[in-house]
């Protein structure tokens, strides 16, 4: 069976195909915009064959937006799956006393995380907000942090304040310019709460975790953080490894 993956993110949907050994395929992102159904159709034709194709799907997206690739997507696989978040699977167990509070990326990241290394992790997504989260080398989830990324503080100074630019400016430690003065702040704050943490979790698991940084602000951050690895489509990796899990998920 042909098996596709797709994460609906809150800007743009990410999209690969599964190879037989569960890795993934060529990544392939459309931004949302009145076109974005059309976009998608050069990803995965109609042509397909239907009976035997499935589609993994994890959204974060406004319900309208999950419908309208649920909606096209039926036109074109045979099935859907829906990844929730569990209390355990795969290696990994979740903080939360009611793991259905936990969005399903997060998790699916951890599960990506788990099966590239059993070791300490600190995975930080950088998307509309920046999460942070604690997995310990026995697939223990000792929970995390949400924050607004760089980009939604610059997008919500911008509307209290018309004045202050929504891009634009370089991080320095200490600027000398208004739009310098805006990117170090905002980039400072991210990266502030990613050291913190870094720190804290040494303390609590008595080692420092390695640093794994997905999302589409993540490579922005990267120079600032020396020894973090960047993993550009962690949340599709998640979603392999549940699809490659099938009725076990």
């Amino acid at each position: 069976m042909t098996q596709w993956v797709f994460d609906l993110g809150n800007s743009r949907v990410k999209c690969a195909a599964l190879h037989a050994d569960g890795t993934l395929g060529h990544v392939q992102a459309v931004a949302y915009d009145e076109g974005f159904i059309a976009s998608l159709d050069a990803v995965l034709p109609a042509t397909l064959v239907r009976e035997a194709s499935m589609a993994v799907v994890a959204s974060v997206a406004s319900p309208a937006r999950t419908a309208a690739v649920i909606d096209w997507l039926t036109t074109r696989v045979g099935a859907i799956s829906l990844p929730r978040t569990q209390s355990a699977l795969a290696g990994v167990r979740i903080a939360y006393d009611e793991p259905a509070r936990l969005g399903v990326d997060r998790f699916l990241a951890l599960l990506a995380a788990r099966r590239r290394a059993a070791r300490n992790w600190l995975v930080v997504g950088v998307g509309t907000a920046v999460t942070v989260d604690l997995l310990d080398a026995q697939g223990l989830h000792r929970g995390g942090r949400i924050a607004p990324s760089p980009q939604l503080m610059r997008e919500a100074l911008q509307a209290a304040a018309g004045q202050l630019p929504a891009t634009g400016g370089h991080y320095v430690e200490f600027a000398t310019d208004t739009l310098d003065a805006l990117a170090s702040g905002c980039d400072g704050a991210a990266l502030g709460l990613v050291e913190r943490s870094l720190l804290q979790a040494e303390d609590t698991l008595g080692e420092r975790p390695a640093l794994l940084l997905h999302g589409g602000g993540a490579a922005g951050l990267m120079p600032w953080l020396p020894g973090a690895a960047l993993a550009p489509s962690l949340v599709l990796e998640g979603l392999a490894v549940w699809a490659q899990l099938g009725s076990d998920a």
